[in-house]
């Protein structure tokens, strides 16, 4: 008996219902309260869940919230930096406020740096590995 046959999806298509859950597991990971969130028993979320179908389109919900929060926090970053320069630079501010402030923009403007040295050197192995093997 195929899939089709079985759940009324063809292989690989989740029912609505089954969509559900797993919007109800990015709320909410432990399977009692998604399975309620969901509508659907304890037993039948945990089988769903034991289906290659239903775990990789979980593990795609979960990198599109990822993806999604990344996102949201670059665009908030410039916001960040524009806080901690106005601590920094706050001459009324406890010293403290404005040391941890400094530190920070200088920790994160060397975390990029290094980082962009590092895609950079990546980039160049990358070209040469493909110069090699072309």
């Amino acid at each position: 008996m195929n899939t089709a046959e079985t759940t009324g999806y063809p292989e690989g298509e989740l029912s609505p219902q089954q969509e559900g859950a797993i919007v109800a597991l990015l709320s909410d990971p432990g399977l009692t309260g998604a399975a309620k969130a969901a509508g659907v028993g304890k037993a039948t979320l945990w089988r769903w869940m034991q289906k290659p179908a239903f775990q990789e389109a979980y593990r795609r919900a979960r990198r599109e919230a990822v993806e999604w929060a990344r996102a949201r926090l670059q665009q908030a970053s410039g916001e960040a930096v524009e806080a901690l320069r106005d601590v920094m630079n706050d001459q009324d501010a406890p010293h403290a406020s404005r040391v941890s402030a400094a530190k920070t923009v200088l920790d994160l403007a060397m975390r990029a740096t290094s980082e962009e040295e590092i895609e950079k050197r990546l980039a160049a192995l990358e070209a040469r590995a493909m110069r090699k093997g072309a």
